[in-house]
């Protein structure tokens, strides 16, 4: 099926995302600001004049676009905060946020739906989704999809909860499990962080971290000279490791003598984004699916380098956006003139380098290759302030923010994207060094979240 055709005015365009988390919000509501004539959040000096159809005033900045965002959870769930939300009641009330209470998103050209998309027909554009509330099936026609649908992982690295009242629920009973002794098994990121906040937020409690390696996060691309320093920082949030042994059998929960709270953490599997493609979706560096034009992938299940990250994922959907915005431009050239034949000015995703920021109790690690290894509390201060990350993505996205209309001051970006003064200064030294030139600030959260 051939993409529809419009010049100027006309109906909206509709944009379909499968996916309300980092990438898919991002791309949403980068691609919302440039259609509605402002700068993309994540790049406020942008500028349409570099458009040459827009600076030769052949059309408006505006372009009427319908974006629907289907997820199946009801709300915005901070995924990197979900070691500490297994921990402390407050902190897991806080990362769960409806959508209905998320100001950005309240805009008539989003619609949020909750519901899981069961099939894509990529040549004819059309999705088959299975509505939650009325458990009933809807067909939607679409001329842009974007898969945002994430990796599914299991408890108790996310929730499996897709309302915030159930998932209040649960999350309760995992903290009201943890108070004589907790055994995490497996010794990746997440693992190593569940532990370190739970024994943090419960000191009295006995955590152990079980790990088959004699390295934590061995299975990522990472040098020795940080792993090697993980432990270390472990073992000082008052963790205790085993290392290099498997867990050859476990109870069910509350029914092992050893321990009232057994929680796994390593596994995950590639979420189902289309009918007939179980993975990871292969992408182009645009973040076109290869061989399919008007699809993108973006976020965890995009086949792409580097360690999945949720500044990864918000540095692809701004992508996604810019580059679904560049050819709705192109389509709405008149045909008349030489300029009709120019192709869409694309963003272009280079390969992402292993970095890591790792949250380990009072203090955090990270890993830059041009910066190497460093840890302490002021690591953690900047890399996940006070929150575990909360208020930098919600920051970052601008998500307690409602869209202003063109010509404020501050989608004109006349003023700094707003990431907490001295702390983006040294976040931009982190990755260019001091003195280096400035880049996008949606370069420098995708390498250092």
């Amino acid at each position: 099926m051939a993409l529809r055709t419009l010049t100027t005015g006309g109906a909206p365009w509709r944009v379909l995302i499968a996916g309300g988390s980092y990438a898919g919000l991002s791309a949403a509501l980068n691609l919302l600001d440039l259609c509605e004539g402002r700068p993309p959040r994540f790049n406020p000096a942008f500028k349409f004049e570099d458009i040459p159809a827009v600076f030769t005033g052949k059309l408006t900045r505006r372009i009427p676009v319908e974006i629907t965002i289907v997820d199946e959870r009801d709300g915005y769930y901070h995924l990197i905060g979900s070691p500490l939300a297994l921990a402390s009641k407050e902190y897991a009330a806080k990362a769960w946020v409806n959508f209905k209470n998320v100001p950005a998103l309240q805009d008539p050209s989003i619609k949020v739906t909750q519901g899981s998309i069961e099939s894509v027909d990529c040549e004819a554009h059309k999705a088959t989704i299975s509505l939650h509330a009325s458990q009933r099936k809807e067909t939607l026609q679409y001329d842009y999809f974007i898969a945002a649908t994430g990796l599914r992982r299991p408890w108790p690295v996310v929730p499996q909860s897709l309302t915030r009242e159930t998932y209040l629920a649960e999350t309760a009973g995992n903290i009201e499990s943890c108070q004589d002794s907790v055994i995490v098994i497996g010794g990746g990121a997440v693992g190593v962080e569940t532990a370190a906040e739970l024994k943090l937020v419960r000191p009295a409690t006995r955590v152990t971290l079980v790990h088959s390696r004699q390295q934590l996060l061995s299975a990522e691309p990472l040098p020795g000279e940080f792993k090697d320093a993980v432990a270390p920082l472990v073992r000082e949030a008052g963790v205790e490791l085993v290392l290099g042994q498997r867990v050859a059998y476990y109870a069910e929960r509350n029914s092992c003598p050893e321990s009232n709270l057994t929680l796994h953490t390593d596994d995950n599997i590639p979420s189902v984004c289309c009918p007939g493609r179980r993975g990871y979706v292969k992408i182009e560096p645009t973040l076109h699916f290869s061989g399919a034009d008007h699809h993108f992938a973006i976020g965890d299940v995009a086949r792409w380098s580097g360690i999945k990250r949720c500044g990864g994922a918000m540095h692809m959907g701004h992508h996604a956006a810019h580059n679904i915005y560049q050819e709705l431009v192109s389509q709405r050239i008149v045909p008349d003139e030489a300029e009709a034949h120019r192709k869409p000015d694309y963003l272009e995703l280079n390969e992402f380098p292993p970095v890591i920021g790792l949250a380990v109790g009072r203090k955090a690690i990270s890993y830059v290759a041009e910066q190497g290894v460093k840890q302490g509390e002021e690591v953690l201060q900047m890399m996940f302030g006070d929150d575990l990350g909360w208020s930098i993505c919600w920051n970052y996205m601008k998500l307690g923010d409602k869209n202003l209309v063109p010509g404020d001051e501050q989608d004109l970006g006349l003023r700094e994207l707003e990431l907490g003064g001295t702390v983006e200064k040294e976040r931009l030294e982190m990755i260019n060094g001091k003195g280096g030139e400035r880049v996008a600030v949606s370069e420098v959260v995708a390498a250092v979240a």
